[in-house]
């Protein structure tokens, strides 16, 4: 069986087997890199949702909720959202947070004859599809090698068995040694398609059903921040929410 493995097709093969081979291969490299650096990245938000957010709305000021949010500390990151891309919670509550002050502070301009409401929601909503399309950056790379992958394995394969084909035509040997060999060969290229569509398809699938638990809790969290900004009303502290949930329940 040795002479009928991959070193066998890979020393048989034509210029068109190794074009093949080598775009599968570099399918899958490009696949599980995309699926191992945004799988770290879904562990990452959801680390930020479950711990972060819950340490924002805790806090006792806006300024301290900044600081429990992410990494940026110093204060030229935190007067800035595009220093947060990697952050959609603190891109969120700075962006609320300049929306709100920009409105307040400048002179009339067309967006200030816009409720404060409505302007603070459009800049919100566009810190939400920065951070959204950054989370889904790459998953297209991951549907692209799902779909086509198996049919560049069957290309390999067909292209296999023609040269089979051949040889059979060339020596008039028909015997089931003489072609189990080149067409088992040739069928390597669909195993090879497959080895590499299949975790496409499955971290595609994983990446798209994680990336909607996140957005919609970005959503939740942007709802809060509407009304925060829009009413004026500092972060309750934990007492104080506490009797609000008791008064909330009561009626």
């Amino acid at each position: 069986m040795q002479s009928y493995g991959i070193a066998h097709v890979w020393a048989q093969g034509d210029v068109v087997t190794r074009a093949i081979a080598i775009a599968l291969f570099t399918m899958s490299v490009l696949s599980w890199m995309v699926i191992v650096i945004k799988g770290w990245n879904v562990i990452r938000l959801k680390r930020l949702t479950r711990d972060a957010e819950r340490a924002f709305w805790h806090s006792d000021d806006f300024d301290d909720g900044i600081r429990k949010l992410g990494p940026a500390t110093s204060a030229s990151e935190r007067a800035s959202s595009a220093a947060a891309g990697d952050n959609p919670f603190l891109a969120l509550a700075l962006a609320g947070k300049e929306a709100a002050d920009h409105h307040h502070q400048t002179q009339p301009h067309l967006h200030d004859r816009m409720d404060v409401s409505d302007w603070i929601t459009r800049c919100l909503k566009d810190a939400m599809d920065d951070g959204v399309a950054r989370m889904q950056s790459g998953l297209a790379i991951l549907a692209s090698i799902g779909s086509t992958a198996p049919f560049v394995g069957l290309f390999g394969t067909v292209w296999g068995i023609y040269h089979a084909l051949l040889v059979i035509g060339a020596t008039g040997q028909t015997s089931i040694d003489q072609v189990a060999g080149p067409v088992g060969e040739s069928l390597i290229m669909t195993a090879f398609g497959l080895f590499v569509a299949i975790p496409a398809v499955l971290g595609y699938n994983a990446l798209t059903r994680a990336n909607k638990g996140i957005v919609s809790k970005l959503r939740r969290f942007a709802h809060g921040l509407h009304a925060y900004f829009v009413t004026g009303a500092r972060l309750a502290s934990s007492t104080q929410r506490d009797g609000l949930r008791l008064a909330a329940r009561a009626n």
